[in-house]
């Protein structure tokens, strides 16, 4: 039965809603960014679990948080408020979290997921939008459990060579193949997003059976961190699906050379136009799914019931008081790559030895 509370919550949010349809012209909103719209809510839909729309236009609704800290994790970046996912998803970063660690691995820095409502980002992502992305730092956790500051200003390292676009063999280790092998093994993940760099070395490296590498697909970036990207989950009928990775292992097709002998070679510098390029249209709120609207315009429920509630109930990390979700803060808040100390230097860090090259076998 509804408090009197929750009663007087839905009919505020109505009243406001009719009051600003009767202040500003229907028009105006419609052509409101979408990401001011999301990217403005910190907490998520409260209802049944889904997908809407694809990657990189659509929503979530009924997501959940993955907690700040778990036993072999820590959530980055706090301020951004984009550790939101389905709760298909962020089961699944607990799940690699547990196997990671078993084979080298010492925790996972989670990253950027989505925001509570899915939705286009504030900043940075065009994807992320449907709570099936995930974004994991490719530095291992550190022994100790790090403040909110160092959250937020510790920066990732690249696992290439300065000046590269080759892996350095000094910084790669057994831990980083083990975890993208969970990772791409992991149920209901279609597929894994990592620098053509990081493709070839496990190309070189692994033996045994490499079927799993067929869901490591090279992209732009993502020397930093890799990228958990999930299949449309069920219960989820509006959710578009990605064609499919097939079942080729993408190391002796050809393809991996075009990233190295085209994409990535060194490019004479073109004269600038005489005109600059239009800018990309920003998505508005018509051009989501329209069960985005009702993502939107749903209640919330507290931040306490929407976090996911982890497989060890009894671990316990020290306290983090997180500040008010601030949109303004997102905007000027630090990349993973760019500023700050690395994760190296922060005391008790742990950072797998080198160890020799591995070969992975699907466990029974």
């Amino acid at each position: 039965m509804m408090s009197n509370a929750k009663r007087f919550s839905r009919t505020l949010k109505t009243v406001l809603l009719v009051l600003m349809a009767a202040v500003f012209p229907i028009e105006a909103i419609a052509q409101t960014p979408a990401k001011r719209l999301f990217g403005g809510e910190p907490l998520p839909a409260r209802s049944k679990a889904a997908a809407h729309g694809f990657y990189t236009k659509g929503c979530l609704a009924g997501g959940v948080a993955i907690p700040v800290d778990g036993p072999h994790w820590q959530a980055m970046r706090l301020s951004r408020n984009r550790r939101w996912g389905h709760p298909n998803l962020i089961k699944v970063i607990e799940n690699l979290s547990y196997k990671a660690k078993k084979d080298g691995w010492n925790g996972l820095l989670v990253g950027d997921i989505s925001q509570p409502r899915g939705g286009p980002m504030l900043t940075g992502h065009r994807s992320h939008q449907v709570g099936l992305d995930a974004d994991i730092w490719f530095n291992p956790m550190p022994d100790k459990r790090m403040t909110y500051q160092e959250r937020e200003n510790i920066s990732a390292v690249s696992v290439l060579k300065r000046g590269s676009i080759y892996v350095d063999q000094a910084r790669w280790t057994r831990g980083h193949t083990m975890v993208l092998y969970h990772a791409a093994t992991s149920p209901g993940v279609e597929r894994i997003l990592v620098h053509p760099g990081v493709k070839k070395q496990l190309c070189d490296t692994v033996r045994g059976d490499r079927k799993w590498l067929n869901k490591i697909r090279p992209t732009w970036g993502h020397h930093y961190h890799f990228h958990i990207r999930m299949g449309c989950p069920p219960g989820s009928p509006g959710c578009k699906r990605q064609n499919s990775t097939g079942n080729k292992t993408g190391c002796n097709d050809g393809s991996l050379d075009w990233w190295f002998n085209v994409e990535l070679n060194p490019k004479k510098k073109k004269p600038k136009p005489k005109t600059p390029p239009k800018k990309r249209r920003e998505l508005v709120l018509g051009d989501l799914p329209q069960a985005c609207k009702a993502v939107l315009s749903a209640d919330a429920p507290s931040l306490q019931a929407a976090t996911y509630k982890p497989i060890d109930a009894a671990f316990q990390a020290p306290q983090i008081n997180l500040p008010a979700y601030s949109a303004s803060r997102v905007l000027n808040g630090k990349s993973i790559e760019k500023a700050g100390a690395a994760i190296t230097s922060i005391t008790g860090s742990a950072i797998p030895q080198r160890v020799a090259i591995p070969t992975p076998r699907p466990r029974r």
